[in-house]
């Protein structure tokens, strides 16, 4: 495979990173609604863990509130439960239709607990972006060994390499601190 190939694999690799870190800060809670807070939980589902957004549609009619609806009527109960379970902090309330789910305002010390969590996921898409660069930079070399690639080529890829790492390491970096701003927002 071509320096070139090489390159896009690992730009293609570095995207996937971003968008689970993206994925990931969706579920720590901010002070509004957002349905993706729910993504984590598990319904169970006639005896099978279940995740929620299968079971359910979530929206967010409201800033503070989270309006759950239940495909299935006769689990409102068991899915109530579940959301009250969650570890979430949340009181969910069921009125026969549907479950609200109100979502109550951040404690100080609460944000800085989610400022925590989102500053270790970033650390962790960091790690995986940096992984990718080593991997792709063995793949490099060893085309550089066997004599398919050129030293100075070999070089100029292990430069592109880490331009490319910097790049996502710095929009980790941005979306991480909106993250961050976002949480700490009274």
């Amino acid at each position: 495979m071509a320096v070139d190939g090489i390159l896009k694999d690992a730009e293609a690799k570095m995207g996937r990173s971003l968008e689970h870190l993206e994925h990931e800060l969706l579920t720590i809670r901010t002070g509004r609604a957002n349905p993706a807070l729910l993504d984590r939980v598990q319904v169970p589902y006639y005896g099978t863990p279940t995740p929620l957004n299968q079971l359910a549609q979530v929206s967010s009619p409201e800033a503070r509130l989270l309006v759950v609806q239940v495909y299935d009527r006769g689990q409102l109960g068991v899915t109530e439960k579940a959301i009250r379970e969650s570890g979430l902090g949340l009181n969910p309330a069921n009125d026969g239709q549907v479950i609200r789910v109100p979502i109550p305002p951040l404690t100080e010390e609460r944000r800085r607990e989610y400022v925590k969590m989102a500053k270790q996921r970033a650390e962790e898409a960091r790690v995986a972006v940096r992984n990718i660069r080593r991997e792709e930079l063995h793949r490099v070399q060893a085309q550089e060994k066997a004599g398919e690639i050129a030293e100075d080529q070999a070089r100029r890829a292990g430069e592109r390499l880490q331009k490319l790492t910097d790049t996502y390491v710095a929009k980790i970096e941005g979306i991480a601190q909106r993250k961050e701003a976002e949480v700490m927002e009274v």
